[in-house]
């Protein structure tokens, strides 16, 4: 039996001359044993990264190590090259801004400006080895903070004793703490005096996305830069030129469906160019596009604005049941409607060319010409529900109920007229107004109603709808005494003629001519004409619906000419009594008798009713 020392180099021996291709061999045993004796090696084998390296994505790949390479953000680019020529860097910067926009990026980029060995520079040399150790986040003297982990007053009295000692190697010692907003209130009053007076050597970067959220007197101590989006075009170039450092083949379209998913985020729009290419390979197709990142396509939210221009509700429930049938999230589909109508309203005030829309040339087109079918009235109403449509999607149980009943609602505000185009055509004439038959009663009326002492109830007045079905019928035929008052009227007949029924005369033909709710005063009011004047006594409540001009226009078709009306207003026996509106009590000024008094004003009360309080000159 060979001794241990013997053994133990023979060992030696056999595992240098082992052969190793990248494993680790098991010695052999002793001789004639199988080295079961002996606790076995696990074998390592070589690693993935020698064969297959990791894959770096895009986001990081081409993250910009330079200012120039920064895409936008002008106004902090300059600002920060300037203070660092002028050697004005300030202890404490505030970068906020929408997530993606490069805050992170520019705060290592500052940093390398600092402590390259040819600075502090705007332009590092890159190769240093400062300047590569930042680049790849692992620089002693640069200390990156995740606040979102990091929030409490422990991190933070550490943060503070780590900033008395000077830099390992480099000039400045930079404290990026991404996320700063998420720091409680007692770590930010630790953090207050060192950042307030920090020494020399070190520079505190916090940057976040929510600034509000800053306390006021960190803020105050600390410089602030506001990122701003990235702009559709500017966004576009960019994934256009790392298309073309990738090799992938990619149109305009595909650019702008990436460019919009990112919603001015640089680093959103890289991730989505990155699983477009996982998905769709070296040549990118804009279908296949908007299917992976559930973007809805400028034809599908086409076929909404067509059932808006046909007013066809039909067309909308179809949509929804193809939303439905294809999996689509209703919600999803609701936001990118309203940020379509937008887009057309944006394109019908400001045209084709115009930078608000995030589109591709030819989508600023199609948008154009479909906004011309529509005012900028309508489209600014589509806007406003298709928004309350997503407001109200976020808590339904029922999203499809919601998004029918919403898309529905949309045609039926197309067929809204506006109020002023109601009134033009209302003071256009009698065919403009609604035509509302005359009652017709069963029995006779009377030549002479007996004068009721009591205050008389008021007539209802018709709804729209029922405004609406009395327009669309038909004039019928005059019954009983209304066949008298809808007949012409002789030639002339004197005009104190005291067997002239003129309350059944006044009613029949005020509703010929379609002033119902005047008809509907003078069926309550006591009538009497004497010495060439017709005297109306009616009750209070009716007092806005009695005007002297709309009286003669059925007194002129009555009598052959107009009469000298006076209406008295009180109750129906008239008691207390006070001139009416065309003869202003002594109280009322002139600038309420001629608004009143003029002829769209009246026939805007006949219609919609409603009390006027107020009246106020616009000129003064």
């Amino acid at each position: 039996m060979r001794s241990a020392k013997a053994r133990v180099l023979g060992w030696l021996i056999v595992r240098s001359r082992a052969p190793c291709n990248g494993r680790l061999q098991t010695p052999p045993g002793p001789e004639g044993s199988n080295g079961s004796s002996r606790p076995r090696v696990p074998r390592i084998t070589r690693g993935l990264a020698s064969t297959h390296p990791m894959y770096q994505v895009i986001a990081r790949k081409y993250r910009p190590q330079s200012f120039q390479d920064v895409v936008n953000q002008e106004h902090v680019k300059t600002t920060l090259e300037n203070a660092i020529v002028q050697s004005r860097i300030a202890h404490g910067y505030i970068f906020s801004g929408q997530r993606g926009t490069g805050k992170t990026t520019v705060a290592r980029i500052l940093a390398r400006c600092l402590n390259c060995v040819q600075g502090p520079t705007v332009q590092p040399c890159g190769v240093c080895a400062s300047c590569v150790e930042i680049a790849a986040g692992g620089s002693v003297d640069v200390i990156e903070i995740d606040a979102a982990s990091n929030r409490g007053i422990n991190e933070m009295r550490e943060l503070r004793e780590n900033v008395r000692y000077r830099p390992a190697r480099d000039r400045y010692k930079v404290f990026i703490i991404d996320e700063a907003h998420q720091i409680t209130n007692e770590a930010f009053n630790a953090l207050l005096k060192t950042i307030e007076e920090p020494p020399s050597w070190v520079v505190f970067v916090l940057c976040t996305t929510e600034a509000h959220k800053i306390p006021a007197t960190i803020a105050s101590r600390c410089q602030h830069f506001s990122f701003r989006s990235v702009d559709f075009e500017a966004l576009v170039e960019r994934m256009e030129w790392i298309c073309r450092e990738e090799g992938i083949e990619a149109d305009a379209d595909v650019l702008a469906v990436l460019a919009q998913a990112g919603e001015g985020s640089v680093r959103d729009s890289l991730s989505a160019l990155d699983q477009a290419i996982a998905c769709c390979g070296s040549k990118l197709q804009a279908g296949e596009v908007r299917a992976l990142l559930g973007v809805f396509s400028l034809e599908a939210l086409e076929q909404v604005t067509l059932a808006l221009a046909e007013g066809n509700s039909s067309k909308m429930l179809d949509v929804v049941d193809e939303l439905e049938r294809n999996g689509h999230n209703l919600q999803h589909f609701s936001r990118e409607l309203s940020r379509y109508f937008r887009n057309l309203l944006v394109a019908r005030i400001a045209g084709a060319d115009t930078r608000l829309v995030a589109a591709s040339p030819a989508q600023r087109a199609r948008l154009s010409e479909i906004a011309t079918q529509f005012s900028e009235e309508d489209l600014t109403r589509y806007l406003q529900l298709s928004l309350d449509l997503f407001s109200d999607l976020q808590e339904s149980l029922q999203p499809r109920f919601h998004l029918e009943l919403g898309l529905v609602r949309l045609v039926h505000a197309g067929r809204l007229l506006p109020i002023e185009e109601a009134l033009a055509q209302l003071s256009g004439g009698e065919a403009a107004a609604p035509a509302v038959p005359p009652r017709v009663s069963a029995a006779p009326r009377a030549s002479a109603r007996p004068v009721s002492t009591a205050a008389p109830k008021l007539a209802s007045k018709p709804s729209p709808f029922e405004l609406d079905r009395m327009k669309k019928a038909s004039r019928p035929e005059p019954q009983s005494l209304g066949a008298n008052a809808l007949a012409p009227a002789p030639a002339k007949e004197p005009e104190s003629n005291p067997e002239i029924d003129w309350r059944s005369r006044l009613y029949g033909t005020l509703m010929e001519l379609g002033l119902a709710y005047t008809a509907d005063a003078i069926e309550h009011s006591e009538i009497a004409c004497s010495a060439g004047e017709l005297q109306i006594s009616a009750p209070k409540e009716f007092a806005m619906a009695l005007t002297a001009d709309d009286i003669n226009k059925a007194v002129r078709q009555i009598n052959g000419r107009p009469l000298k009306i006076r209406i008295t207003i009180g109750e129906a026996g008239g008691a207390a009594e006070r001139p009416a509106l065309e003869k202003p009590a002594q109280g009322e000024d002139e600038l309420a008798r001629r608004a009143l008094s003029n002829p769209e004003v009246q026939r805007f009360r006949e219609i919609f009713g409603g009390e006027v309080r107020t009246i106020r000159n616009l000129k003064e």
